[in-house]
């Protein structure tokens, strides 16, 4: 038990440690000329051709952004609590009512996990936020270095500064969670090895920490994303395409409440987002574990294996991050990509090398799950199918290396630096309709691949150790969340530092710098979504089968149950499944068309009443850039609660009414669809972004003629990103949030579901699982 427990505290230690070190890191840059390589403000100014204007208006920017995003995050958390509160009561009732009959402690303690995951969620999107506010301007600052220390800087500033959230995320998601399994084994019980019921309630009202974190992750997800690209949408076609003015000018309105989507749609979405694939992967491979006679009565350690692959990833992550900031520091542009692709395959490799021991140490050489069977084809005899130490290992290792090879395969597709993006950037020619053709066929392309991956690592985790398997293959997947997370922040603290940089009127120099990490950031993003949407589908299926097994507990054979696909309503709502994902993008993209027609509108109508603004006339007035922020955040907040209410009210009615088969339909026809889309809506949009960024680079010839900014395959490039916005940061993230927030509700409140009618629902559907209530 000292084994694994002390692993666990000090991985998690060890992240919330070393996130308060690269924080010190970042603070100790001072905005202005008088940063922390010590060059005279004077010297400084003239190399570079600063205007000494420039450093207090990249200040006022700077607290421009840091100022909305606070007021954005304050409003919609105010909501997400008052969620808390209200889900949280749901579950206490709905929970507590078991077919065994009413049991008030389960309810309660489902609740407080929920609570507490949803803080623990609120908390890890605040944090990332912050930390990214607070770099912003920093990374500017660095970027103003000239050579080589200017890439050196502004890379290690943004680097770190994901890194701050990524491992301050790890980090405190684990503790808490380690710190609810021991809190909660005061009430169910007091000896691992012997008592399996208790531990098995144990963990099932742990897997409310899951849903609160996911819960959570889907406001932020969808509410952040409309903010973003409402911002983002009507800030490109109010500026670039209707006026030609250039991306941040600072005379456009929106710049600044684009600056602030950034943070609270791609950073803080993206915390609570990878914190709830976290939470539930571990609570998914809890709750299938308590299903194992063999893994109870080997005790605690055992048992904390998962826990303990999360804690071994914080520390190799740590170890290896020095690899991009210091062994082998960016120093031009050509660098950027190989650094972060170093990064992520040395943290991968270093974890695959470390986890065997781990593995062997903590789990015994062979044990079986009592749900799992193998049958014999001719006399039908069923007998357990015995698994091994090495088996679960496998798992880890072909989670952790498929997530790779995903983050790969979507760099291939998203990276100007290879031919799918440039063939969409050339398309651009012939104007913005055959761009929009070439990327929608470049994203729905790129999902072959990532699927493929996917299918080959369930198939081999489900043969070796069942769901079990499954749920350690996603743990893998996310063993290297901390640098996941790192190379996912860097980008928007890029964006934003480029951003600051051209309303602050810097020098172009400075700006082609900060564009060249952003669009290796855009890239970086690209791969932080491509792991999300490919853990969020194990995650989901290893949910599915927590929800199974759980159900089973209740079964009258032996606690086994079989889901058969072609009962009728299985079969009904699998596809019923498969269309909720059309449905939630549907409600999401036009979200964001509204909320984009409105802060277009608004745009021109400062332009037409602002003397002298669109000029650029010397004296004229400021921007309203509130009012701009006011439009993102509203429609935000109204915007979100219907995407939220179909996800989460979905399998609750299904269950209710339509009972348990109708409920297995609907995740799997939810799952199947949701990942092939959430890939290719992704890929689309973040291919468009780095074609409209080849274009600017002045890289897309057409009859031997350079396209300038401004050209009409320039402004072709723009409506191709414009349109895939809200794909790859909006409908196309959260899809994977509703993927896994379906199954999670679905294991959480498994034993309402059986308690209607034995599982029947409201309606008495016919049933085949014989389950007793």
């Amino acid at each position: 038990m000292a084994g694994a427990s002390a692993l666990i505290v000090i991985g998690a230690l060890a992240g919330i440690a070393f996130a308060l070190f690269l924080y010190r890191q970042i603070a100790k840059i001072r905005l202005g000329p008088e940063n922390s390589q010590n060059i005279e403000r004077r010297q400084l100014e003239e190399e570079m051709d600063v205007n000494p204007q420039s450093w207090e208006t990249m200040i006022k920017c700077y607290n421009a952004v840091r100022t909305g995003a606070n007021a954005f995050l304050f409003a919609e958390y105010m909501l997400c609590c008052i969620f808390i509160v209200v889900f949280g009561l749901l579950i206490l009732i709905l929970t507590a009512r078991t077919p065994e009959g009413w049991n008030m402690s389960i309810g309660l303690l489902s609740a407080i996990s929920f609570g507490i995951g949803g803080i623990t969620s609120l908390s890890s999107g605040y944090i990332g936020m912050t930390v990214a506010t607070f770099a912003n301007a920093r990374t500017t600052t660095m970027a103003v270095l000239p050579g080589a220390a200017g890439w050196t800087g502004s890379f290690n500033t943004a680097f770190r500064a994901g890194g701050v959230m990524g491992f301050a995320l790890c980090g405190i998601g684990l503790l808490i969670l380690f710190i609810l399994v021991n809190l909660f084994s005061i009430k169910f019980s007091s000896d691992w090895g012997e008592d399996g019921t208790s531990v098995k309630y144990l963990f099932e009202c742990l897997a409310g920490y899951g849903l609160g974190g996911s819960s959570m992750a889907l406001f932020g997800r969808v509410g952040g994303g409309i903010y973003t690209k409402a911002a983002d949408v009507g800030a490109d076609l109010a500026g670039k395409v209707v006026e030609n003015i250039p991306e941040d000018d600072p005379r456009n309105p929106a710049t600044i409440a684009d600056n602030v989507g950034d943070n609270v749609g791609d950073v803080a979405g993206m915390g609570s987002d990878l914190f709830g694939s976290f939470a539930e992967a571990s609570c998914a491979a809890l709750v299938i574990s308590a299903q194992s006679r063999t893994l109870v009565e080997n005790g605690f350690s055992c048992l904390m294996f998962p826990l303990c692959v999360s804690a071994l990833g914080i520390i190799v992550c740590a170890a290896c991050s020095f690899l991009a900031t210091d062994a082998m520091p960016v120093k031009k542009e050509s660098d950027v990509e190989k650094v972060l692709k170093v990064q992520l395959f040395s943290t991968a490799l270093a974890m695959s090398i470390l986890l065997l021991p781990v593995a062997a140490t903590l789990l015994p050489s062979t044990f079986t799950f009592e749900s799992y069977q193998n049958v014999d084809p001719i006399t039908g005899e069923s007998s357990p199918f015995v698994c091994h130490w090495w088996g679960a290992y496998i798992c880890v290792f072909a989670g952790l290396w498929s997530g790779c090879f995903i983050g790969f395969i979507t760099e291939y597709f998203t990276s100007h630096s290879y031919t799918p993006v440039r063939e969409v950037a050339q398309s651009c020619e012939t104007g913005a309709a055959t761009n929009i053709i070439y990327g929608l066929a470049l994203g729905m392309k790129s999902a072959i691949l990532p699927i493929t991956f996917i299918s080959v690592t369930v198939f081999i985790s489900f043969n070796l150790v069942g769901m079990y398997g499954v749920a350690l293959a996603a743990l893998g997947m996310l063993g290297t969340l901390s640098t996941c997370l790192a190379i996912d922040v860097y980008g928007p603290v890029c964006d934003n530092a480029g951003g600051i940089a051209e309303m602050s009127e810097f020098p172009p120099a400075v700006r082609e710098k900060t564009d060249a990490l952003d669009a290796a950031g855009n890239t970086t993003a690209a791969i932080g979504k491509g792991f999300a949407i490919g853990s969020a589908a194990l995650v989901s299926l290893a949910l599915f089968g927590g929800f199974v097994s759980r159900v089973g507990t209740h079964a009258a054979h032996d606690g086994q149950i079989t889901i058969n696909v072609l009962r009728p309503i299985t079969f009904a709502f699998f596809f019923m499944g498969a269309m909720l994902p059309y449905w939630f993008t549907a409600l999401c993209m036009k979200s964001v068309g509204t909320a984009a027609m409105a802060m277009v509108k608004e745009v021109k109508r400062q332009f037409d009443t602002i003397p002298g603004l669109l000029e650029g006339a010397p004296g004229h007035g400021e921007p309203d850039h509130a009012k701009c922020i006011k439009i993102s955040t509203d429609a935000s907040l109204k915007e979100m609660i219907l995407p939220g209410l179909l996800v989460m009210l979905a399998p609750i009615l299904t269950g209710t009414f339509f009972g348990v088969e109708g409920v297995c339909g609907l995740l799997v026809g939810s799952l199947t669809s949701g990942v092939q889309l959430a890939i290719s809506q992704a890929n689309t949009g973040g291919a468009w972004d780095n074609a409209k960024k080849y274009v600017e680079k002045g890289c897309v010839m057409v009859e031997g003629v350079v396209q300038p900014k401004g050209s009409a395959v320039h402004k072709a490039a723009v409506v191709g990103d414009t349109v895939g916005d809200p794909l790859k940061d909006t409908s196309g993230p959260a899809l994977n949030i509703l993927m896994k927030l379906m199954a999670i509700i679905s294991l959480v409140f498994a034993d309402y579901f059986v308690s209607i009618n034995c599982g029947k629902g409201v309606f008495n559907i016919e049933s085949t699982l014989g389950l007793s209530c």
